[in-house]
């Protein structure tokens, strides 16, 4: 199956592009919003029939939360995955080209971005007196809406894509656009696993509806931490399977090529803090959200 002709770019308004990719984060940070609205607003959910926030510190977090995702994602990604964009800056060259702040070219981390929301939460729960845990519990339920949304983008963009396979649904990464966008494709022209969609599937939907369950049908949110910790251990033990059929990172060290990637290694601290916080919200008896 050949990649379809899609266009990263949705529609312009004079000579500034509107992209799917900045979308998707207006998609996720929206109806994250109205999610966790619904959840902060259901007093029934916490106890003792309190939620943590109000409606206006609500709305303080969802900026920061957004600050952190960006701004975390952005630098998560030069930090994990392509280093040379720091060193850029100090031989004056990623000055002149921004690199560094290129959002818009593509380059974000998931892990980069979890770092700058939980010191945003840190930061705001700090500062609002609110029980961190809880807090987290309100965000937690929200990541996979905006999972959902940056794994379709990536799949319009045509990047990230998965290794190589014979399987009936494979994709091959090579179009028009992409081949006239870089001179090549660099995917190449071999079939390939539609990781984008798998990763959609997943970390975005299969995700939200064990969290939704566990927050509506078992209110887990009477326990702080435990749907943080729920979040964690799904999403890296979705994501450590996944990198599997993902491309491989090309700038690990030749003696982890094919064994391990920079997703499973990121993942894995992931999994002990969720684990963690999954044992320490069983092993205590409900408690209401205030500190």
């Amino acid at each position: 199956m050949t990649f379809p002709e899609f266009d990263p770019v949705w529609f312009s308004i004079g000579p500034f592009p509107v992209r799917w990719y900045a979308l998707a984060y207006i998609a996720g940070l929206g109806l994250g919003w109205w999610y966790a609205s619904r959840l902060a607003r259901n007093t029934s959910l916490w106890l003792p029939g309190r939620p943590p926030v109000t409606q206006t510190q609500l709305d303080d977090l969802v900026l920061w939360v957004a600050l952190g995702v960006i701004g975390g994602g952005r630098l998560g990604y030069a930090l994990f995955y392509k280093p040379s964009l720091y060193a850029q800056l100090f031989t004056g060259e990623g000055w002149s080209k921004l690199e560094l702040f290129r959002m818009w070219d593509g380059g974000m981390s998931f892990h980069g971005g979890l770092i700058g929301v939980t010191l945003a939460i840190l930061w705001f729960a700090h500062h609002q007196k609110i029980r961190l845990l809880s807090v987290g519990d309100l965000v937690a339920p929200v990541v996979p809406i905006g999972l959902f949304f940056g794994r379709m983008a990536n799949f319009i963009n045509g990047e990230l894509w998965g290794r190589t396979t014979d399987v009936p649904w494979a994709i091959r990464f090579c179009n028009e656009r992409i081949f006239n966008t870089y001179g090549f494709c660099p995917a190449g022209d071999l079939p390939r696993h539609p990781s984008q969609l798998y990763e959609a599937g997943l970390e975005g939907v299969l995700l939200f509806l064990i969290l939704a369950f566990a927050v509506w049908k078992v209110r887990l949110l009477a326990k702080p931490g435990y749907v943080t910790g729920l979040f964690l251990l799904g999403y890296g033990l979705s994501r450590a399977v996944l990198e599997t059929v993902r491309e491989p990172d090309a700038h690990m060290p030749d003696a982890l090529q094919g064994v391990v990637t920079m997703g499973m290694l990121l993942s894995i601290p992931m999994m002990l803090l969720g684990a963690w916080l999954i044992w320490r919200a069983w092993s205590r008896p409900p408690v209401g959200p205030a500190s």
